[in-house]
This record gives C-alpha cells, sequence and structure tokens, in this order.
C-alpha cells in the first residue's frame, strides 16, 4: 500500500508504518516535490546512517532555509522571513550556539524534576474529565490534544487565567482545516500576545521558561528571538506530543501483551517510551538541509546548493538500525533513533517529551485498567494535515 498519493512521499504512512513507496525509495535518492511551476528536485534520505551524516554535519549541511535561489547558502545574514526569526531549527553555527547555550537551561534535569509533579496534575485533571464525560470518550479529543499545550503553558509560565485562550490560539494555528487567512490570524495574536508577556517578564521575570531567560539573559537576547523560540516550542511540543499520545495509546491497545510496562517501575516505562518514539515517530522530517559544498553521502555526489530532506520514520525502520525494526517490544534496550533528531539540531525538548508521555501512558493505565478500544472493528482515522503524524480521534472504553 501506499498511503495517501496526495501527500509528499516523506509524508506517506500506512497505519503506523511508512507507507510502501516511501520503504522503496532506499537509503537516498531523488525525488520531485510539488510539481509544475514549483516543483522542486530534493534528495531523499531514508536510510538510518544516510540521514546520521546528515544531520551530523552542520558544516557542510546548512539548516537555513533559502526562499530566493540568489541566498548565500549557510545562512549568514539576515535573509530569513520574520516568523522564523528565533527559531532554532532555521539557524546555522555560530548563531544556533548562541541561541541555544541561552535556552538550554530551561530544559535541564532539574527543571524537569520540578515540572513533573505539575505534569502529573495537568494529566490526572484530564483524566478527571475523561472520566466524568463517561465510557466511551474520545482520548484524542479529551486528552491528547489537551495535555501537551497545558504543559507548555506551565513550561513557559503562561499565567493561569490566560492559558486557555492560549490554548486556543496555538491549535488555530495548527489547524490544517482553517483557511491560511485564519491561522496566519491566529498566528500574528498568538505572537502579540508572546510579545505583551514578554514586557512584563522583563520588568519582573517569573519561574517560568520566558522570565528565567529574561532573568538570565535579558541583555542578550531580543524579543523577536524569544519570541520565535516560544512560538517553537508551542507548535512543535504541542504537535509532535499530541500525535505520540494518541499513537502510542493505540500502538499499546493492539499490542495487549506490552501494555505491562507501562504499569511497572519508571525505569521500564521509561524504556517503553523510547521503543514507541522510535516505532511510531511522528515527526515525519526535520528542517531540510542545504549542502554548502559538493558531499558524498552513501556513494553519490550531493551537489552544493542542492536540497537534503530526511525521513525519520524511515531511519527508525531502518534494518541496519535493528534487525526487527518494524516489530514494537517494549522490553528492549534503547537504540541511537533519530526521532528527536541529531547533532547539533538534537530536540532541545527531549527529556520534557519522554517525561510527559511516561506520565500520561502510566497514569492513563493505572486510572483505567481495563482500557480497551470501543470499536475494535471501527476504522482508525489518522491525522496528516498537520505537521506531525497522529489520530484525529481514538474512542476508548473501560
Amino acid at each position: 500500500m501506499s498511503g495517501d498519493d496526495s501527500l509528499p512521499i516523506h509524508a506517506r504512512r500506512q497505519g503506523f508504518d511508512p507507507a510502501d513507496d516511501l520503504r522503496a525509495a532506499g537509503k537516498l535518492t531523488k525525488i520531485t516535490l510539488g510539481s509544475g511551476a514549483e516543483a522542486s528536485p530534493t534528495w531523499l534520505a531514508a536510510g538510518h546512517a544516510v540521514v546520521r551524516q546528515v544531520l551530523g554535519d552542520h558544516q557542510r549541511f546548512s539548516a537555513r532555509r533559502r526562499f530566493n535561489p540568489r541566498d548565500e547558502i549557510g545562512g549568514k545574514g539576515v535573509f530569513r522571513p520574520r516568523e522564523l526569526v528565533g527559531n532554532l531549527m532555521d539557524y546555522d553555527p555560530p548563531e544556533h550556539t548562541r541561541l541555544r547555550q541561552l535556552m538550554t537551561p530551561g530544559f535541564t534535569q532539574r527543571r524537569m524534576r520540578r515540572l513533573a509533579p505539575r505534569i502529573e496534575r495537568i494529566v490526572a485533571d484530564r483524566l478527571d474529565v475523561m472520566e466524568q464525560e463517561g465510557s466511551p470518550a474520545d482520548l484524542v479529543e479529551l486528552v491528547a490534544d489537551e495535555v501537551p499545550a497545558a504543559v507548555l503553558c506551565e513550561l513557559i509560565g503562561v499565567p493561569q487565567d490566560d492559558r486557555a485562550m492560549f490554548r486556543q490560539l496555538c491549535h488555530a494555528h495548527l489547524d490544517a482545516a482553517r483557511s491560511q487567512k485564519k491561522r496566519a490570524a491566529a498566528g500574528e495574536a498568538f505572537s502579540r500576545y508572546l510579545l505583551a508577556m514578554m514586557a512584563r517578564e522583563r520588568k519582573d521575570p517569573g519561574e517560568g521558561l520566558l522570565g528565567s531567560i529574561l532573568a538570565e539573559h535579558g541583555d542578550t537576547i531580543t524579543d523577536e528571538e524569544l519570541r520565535g523560540f516560544c512560538v517553537q516550542v508551542m507548535l512543535a511540543g504541542d504537535d509532535n506530543i499530541s500525535g505520540m499520545i494518541g499513537l502510542g495509546v493505540l500502538a499499546l491497545l493492539r499490542h495487549p501483551d506490552q501494555i505491562a510496562a507501562v504499569r511497572g517501575d519508571e525505569k521500564a516505562a521509561d524504556r517503553a517510551v523510547d521503543e514507541l518514539i522510535r516505532y511510531l515517530t511522528a515527526p515525519y522530517a526535520p528542517t531540510p538541509r542545504t549542502a554548502i559544498e559538493d558531499v558524498t553521502v552513501a556513494g553519490r555526489v550531493i551537489r552544493a546548493g542542492e536540497t537534503v530532506l530526511c525521513s525519520l520514520p524511515m531511519a527508525n525502520r531502518d534494518p541496519d538500525l535493528l534487525p526487527d525494526a518494524d516489530r514494537l517490544d517494549v522490553t528492549r534496550e534503547p537504540v541511537p533513533h533519530v526521532a528527536f533528531g541529531h547533532g547539533v539540531h538534537h530536540c532541545l525538548g527531549a527529556a520534557l517529551a519522554r517525561l510527559e508521555l511516561r506520565i500520561v501512558y502510566t497514569s492513563l493505565w493505572r486510572r483505567f485498567p481495563g482500557l480497551r478500544l470501543a470499536d475494535p472493528a471501527q476504522e482508525t482515522r489518522f491525522r496528516t494535515s498537520t505537521p506531525a503524524y497522529g489520530l484525529t480521534s481514538l474512542m476508548v472504553a473501560w
């Protein structure tokens, strides 16, 4: 099966798996994205070693997107549109290094430990809502689409009274069912709120991520850089985790012999989460890379100026990574998968993502030990219209 042929090849999935035509593309091949005047020849990297080589070589592959063929490769100078200012995924060193060093203290293990009880409370509150809704209930609507944004509000330090509005703006900005105009309007409102919040935090820094960064580095970071970083954190952390919650619960319900791991001790649950992240890999691909010079990869020459798109789901299903990579086994030891990227752009929020998913999965099965699919025969509707793969709904019973 080929998945949805209307999607670009790197975004085609069949259930939990990469689509057959994506698998058949090979470890490094030339593809064409778009059509007509907008057709763009691109390299597709799908092998695990190939993806790691491209993502790990920031000296020869630039993450800075080029919107005009005249743009300099490698991204020195200011040519990015405003909405990408502060988005670490579009920066190359040394700009990337400077900004990441400012942001990293917000994601330390110490901060994650302090955040854990708050995440547990957020998840418990959403499970209360699900229980009150009664069986059956839509786990995506009530839990997967609500928990990540609430956690990110807690991380950033959004005041409690503003959080419903903040999450609504974030979801509206992501919702592909809305017109481009409405999504852009939501994005502008989202940015305006962040800039107003920054003005307050500069005067009186709070304990959240925004406040801590401004208290430590307020003289060396601009509001536009911090605004862009917060937008990136919200959009990536919301959509990816929402997708992983729904997909992970469905995968465990389809493999009931593996549910015991998330009911076990913390080490067993962490191992299960890492395997679910590898097996399901919600993000399709990181920011495309542009070759700064001619580079030989997997025996083929990628010319300077050519673009490479890295398929994370395919790299994580490569038999060179695991001989049985298409099998879900939550008891296996973690392997060096690339679901969080690789190299200098490895996801800054990886520890938060793992923590959040562990709390969701363990809390869910402790609260609802008899959790099951409400209608096992019902066709599962997968979500492909947002930046990360996921489910549009998941009806569960208990």
